[in-house]
């Protein structure tokens, strides 16, 4: 079965913050999608986040065209070869961060969440380091399919506290692994297989600090595309207080018709775009 993907992005400073230190990037020619968060004083957030997304948006061009002759950082056994892509872009990433602050004082302690999709066909390989989340909604329901690096969330995984407790904890904003804050990071893999009707959603804590899987299950089946279930989900995350940026990337995989294969379309308007094997 051949699939293909709508997809639509959008981020906005929410009701609180100065600056917005999310950034979103994806290239659905090689079928790459990518969301961060970032951390950090003087701007330096927006910096990080900014290194992270184009570090990997062009390391995954490069190996998905062949053109990548850097060996691996890191292999990782258990995982596709594909999903080894995307550990070694994220690495690469942490580098790039840790080498921009190293050269700028001011940027110095900078970092940044990822959650990151590399698509091939009906597979896909998802990475994340840090607090940023990916959900698959599937037939009504929902799924988070990352686990939070944090420290709240830490002590939610063992029984420490509830998970409603954990929305109101002081603690939320520990983060336990990040890129740029230390020399080697290991993304956390996983290799999932999609089926049609699937949506991914990858988004920043900035939604989920305000809005419940459950109400993101409800409004991403009640939007009636990609790009309005974005648009809802941040309005209802700045209903909720929208204390921190928002950024959702929502990827919808549809069966892809003879017609679309052929003459394609723009997926950032809502229309299926055949995906390109490896």
């Amino acid at each position: 079965m051949s699939l293909g993907i709508q997809v639509a992005g959008l981020s906005d400073l929410g009701c609180v913050r100065g600056n917005n230190e999310d950034n979103f990037g994806y290239d659905w020619r090689c079928g790459v999608y990518v969301v961060c968060d970032g951390m950090g004083g003087e701007a330096a957030g927006e910096v990080a986040s900014k290194v992270a997304v184009d570090s990997v948006l062009d390391y995954c061009r490069q190996a998905v065209k062949n053109k990548e002759s850097r060996p691996p950082i890191q292999v990782f056994e258990g995982v596709s070869a594909r999903a080894n892509i995307l550990a070694t872009a994220i690495q690469t990433a942490n580098q790039q961060i840790r080498l921009s602050a190293a050269q700028n004082p001011k940027q110095r302690g900078m970092g940044s969440t990822i959650v990151a999709v590399l698509v091939d066909g009906g597979m896909y390989s998802i990475a994340h380091v840090g607090d940023s989340r990916i959900y698959l909604l599937r037939k009504g329901t929902i799924e988070q399919l990352t686990q939070d690096h944090s420290l709240v969330m830490e002590h939610v995984r063992r029984g420490l506290i509830t998970a409603e407790q954990a929305q109101h904890s002081e603690i939320q904003n520990i983060i336990l692994r990040a890129l740029g804050t230390e020399e080697h990071v290991e993304p956390d893999l996983s290799d999932l297989v999609a089926q049609p009707g699937d949506t991914l959603l990858l988004t920043s804590d900035g939604l989920t600090r305000h809005v419940s899987d459950q109400g993101i299950l409800e409004i991403v089946d009640r939007a009636s595309s990609c790009k309005q279930a974005c648009e809802s989900l941040i309005d209802a995350a700045k209903q909720g207080g929208g204390q921190d940026n928002i950024t959702t990337l929502i990827l919808k995989f549809e069966e892809e018709t003879w017609h679309r294969r052929l003459f394609g379309g723009s997926p950032g308007e809502g229309v299926p775009k055949w995906q390109n094997s490896f």
